[in-house]
C-alpha cells in the first residue's frame, strides 16, 4: 500500500534532540535535511549524526535525506552516505533531468526526490517527472519565490503557474508530490488556508517546518468522514447499477460513472494507510 505524505517535517541533521523527538511525532514523512538547515561549518558533523539517528525506529514513517548539492563540496559525500539507510534522497535545486542522473549513479539502489525551486526547473517539470529513478517531488517554494522577484500573497497567486506546472508533470507520471512550506508556523488559520488550498489543486501533503503544524496538515490532507461515506456509497451503487447492465448510477443527484469510482477507491485507500500508519 502506498504511505500517506500529508504531512511532510524538515528536521534539521545537526540537531541529534530533534532527530530523536522525531521518532514519536505523527509526521508521515520526514525529510532530514543536509542543506539549508545546517551551516557550513556543521556539515560533516551533521552527515555522522544523521548516519547513527537512522538506525533508531522511525515506524512507518518515511525517512526521506535532503543532501547538498552535488555542485559543492559536500554532496557527493552526501549521496555516498545515504545511498542505504534511508528511505529516499531529497536532491536539491533540480532544474532538469540531467541534474538526477549524477545522483542516480551515486545513488543505485535508493528512489531519488527533487527539490521543485527553480524557474528553469517549473518549464523542465515534464522532463524531471518522468526519469525512471524519480519518486517524488518537493516543491520549494521559497526560493522559488526569491527566484521570480515574487512578492507575498496569502492567494499565492505568484505561485500557482509554477505548481500547477510541476503538479501536472507529477500525475502524468505517477509520482508523490507534496506543497511547499508555511513560514508562519503560529498562524494557524493561514497556515490551514494554504493546506486546503494546496489539497484542492491536488497535492499529496504539504512540507512543514515545525511540529506545531503537524496536526492541521494530517487533518486537511485526510479523508473526511462525509468524504468516506461518499466513496462508499458510490462504489455501492456503481457495482449495482453494473450489475444491471448501466454504466452509469446515480448517487445524491450526481451521475457517477467508472471514473468517479476510481476515485472513490482512491480515497478509502488513502484512509487505510493513514490508519495503518497510527497503528
Amino acid at each position: 500500500m502506498t504511505l500517506p505524505y500529508r504531512s511532510v517535517l524538515y528536521i534539521p541533521a545537526a540537531n541529534a534532540r530533534a532527530m530523536e523527538k522525531a521518532q514519536t511525532l505523527a509526521a508521515d514523512a520526514i525529510i532530514f535535511d543536509l542543506e539549508d538547515a545546517v551551516a557550513p561549518t556543521e556539515k560533516a558533523p551533521a552527515r555522522d549524526l544523521l548516519a547513527a539517528a537512522l538506525l533508531a525506529d522511525y515506524g512507518s514513517r518515511a525517512r526521506i535525506v535532503r543532501i547538498n548539492g552535488l555542485d559543492t563540496e559536500w554532496g557527493e559525500g552526501d549521496a555516498r552516505a545515504f545511498a542505504r539507510g534511508a528511505d529516499a534522497v531529497l536532491v536539491p535545486k533540480v532544474s532538469r533531468a540531467t541534474d538526477l542522473d549524477r545522483a542516480a549513479e551515486l545513488v543505485p539502489d535508493t528512489p531519488l526526490w527533487a527539490m521543485m525551486e527553480t524557474a528553469e526547473g517549473m518549464l523542465n517539470a515534464h522532463e524531471i517527472a518522468r526519469h525512471p529513478r524519480l519518486q517524488g517531488m518537493v516543491m520549494g517554494t521559497n526560493d522559488l519565490a526569491k527566484e521570480l522577484g515574487a512578492r507575498f500573497r496569502a492567494d499565492r497567486l505568484p505561485l500557482l503557474a509554477g505548481l500547477g506546472t510541476c503538479l501536472l508533470a507529477a500525475r502524468a507520471h505517477g509520482r508523490v508530490i507534496v506543497d511547499g512550506v508555511f513560514n508562519a508556523f503560529k498562524d494557524e488559520d493561514g497556515l490551514r488556508a494554504e493546506c486546503e488550498q494546496g489539497r484542492d489543486m491536488g497535492f499529496d501533503g504539504k512540507t512543514l517546518i515545525h511540529p506545531a503544524q503537524l496536526a492541521i496538515a494530517n487533518e486537511v490532507f485526510a479523508p473526511t468522514e462525509g468524504e468516506l461515506d461518499l466513496a462508499r456509497r458510490q462504489i455501492d451503487a456503481f457495482a449495482e447499477a453494473k450489475a444491471q447492465g448501466k454504466g452509469v448510477a446515480v448517487v445524491d443527484g450526481r451521475i457517477v460513472e467508472n471514473l468517479h469510482i476510481e476515485t472513490a477507491r482512491a480515497t478509502l485507500a488513502k484512509a487505510e494507510a493513514i490508519a495503518l500508519l497510527a497503528s
